[in-house]
C-alpha cells in the first residue's frame, strides 16, 4: 500500500510511560484516525505495527532501538527492518542522518527494504544535505522528522520547519513527507502548501495527555 499525495498521516505511537501504551490502544487510536479521515498511519514496534494494520490503511513502521553511547535509535538496523515486514508494515521509516549508530549504513538499509524486501523506504532526516543524500541513496520518501531533533538542528523552535520542507521540495523528485511540530490544521495545510507530498501528525491528535497539559497550563496561567 502506498501514501497518496495530500493525505494525512497519524502517528499513532504512546511511550511506556503513557496510560495509553500498547498496541490495543494504538490498534484502537488508528481506527479513529482512519474514521477521521487519515489516509495513513505511523507506528513503532511490531506490536503496535500489527495492531493498527486492523484499519486497512498504508502503515509506516519503525522500530526504536535506544542505546546510551549512540545518537540513532529510530530503526537502526536491517534486524529491525525485518521485524517490521513481518508485523506487516507497508513502509518503513528509518534515521537517514550520518551520526554514529549500532546497525546497518542507511545504504545497506534502503537496499535491503526496496530490493530485498519490497517495500517502500521512509528517510527521516534533519537537514537539507541529508535529504538530497537519501534521495540519492535511493529513498521512496524524505520526511523532516528530525529537524530540531537531532544535536546539530537544536534547540528544537515552536514552529515546523517549512524552510526545509521548500527547500527539498525544490531539489528532489521523490515526495517530500512533512512531520514535526504540526499542531494545528492551518500549519498542516500550508505544508501542503510549501511542497510537501503529506503530513504527519502525531502527540496533538494522539496523545491526549500532552493535549491536556496545554490546556492546564493556559488555564493556570489565566488565574
Amino acid at each position: 500500500m502506498k501514501l497518496v499525495k495530500g493525505s494525512l498521516i497519524v502517528s499513532c505511537q504512546a511511550r511506556a510511560d503513557n496510560p495509553l501504551h500498547g498496541p490495543a490502544f494504538m490498534g484502537a487510536m488508528a481506527l479513529a484516525a482512519r474514521d477521521g479521515g487519515a489516509l495513513g498511519i505511523r507506528a513503532n514496534g511490531v506490536a503496535d505495527v500489527a495492531a493498527v494494520k486492523a484499519a486497512g490503511l498504508p502503515v509506516i513502521g519503525i522500530d526504536k532501538v535506544f542505546s546510551p553511547d549512540v545518537p540513532v535509535y529510530i530503526t537502526p538496523s536491517i534486524a529491525t527492518v525485518d521485524r517490521l515486514a513481518a508485523a506487516g508494515a507497508d513502509i518503513i521509516a528509518f534515521d537517514c542522518t550520518q551520526r554514529p549508530r549500532k546497525g546497518d549504513a542507511p545504504a545497506e538499509i534502503i537496499r535491503h527494504i526496496r530490493d530485498t524486501l519490497g517495500l517502500e523506504a521512509f528517510a527521516d532526516i534533519s537537514t537539507l544535505e541529508e535529504g538530497l543524500l537519501a534521495a540519492e541513496l535511493g529513498a521512496t520518501y524524505i520526511s523532516t522528522t528530525l529537524s530540531g531533533y537531532t544535536e546539530y538542528t537544536e534547540p528544537k523552535p515552536d514552529l515546523p520547519d517549512f524552510a526545509l520542507i521548500e527547500a527539498l521540495a525544490s531539489r528532489v523528485s521523490v515526495p517530500v513527507v512533512a512531520e514535526g511540530r504540526f499542531n494545528t490544521p492551518e500549519l498542516a495545510r500550508r505544508a501542503l502548501d510549501a511542497g510537501a507530498y503529506a503530513v504527519v501528525v502525531g502527540t496533538m491528535i494522539t496523545n491526549p495527555r500532552e493535549i491536556t497539559k496545554g490546556f492546564a497550563h493556559a488555564i493556570a496561567a489565566a488565574k
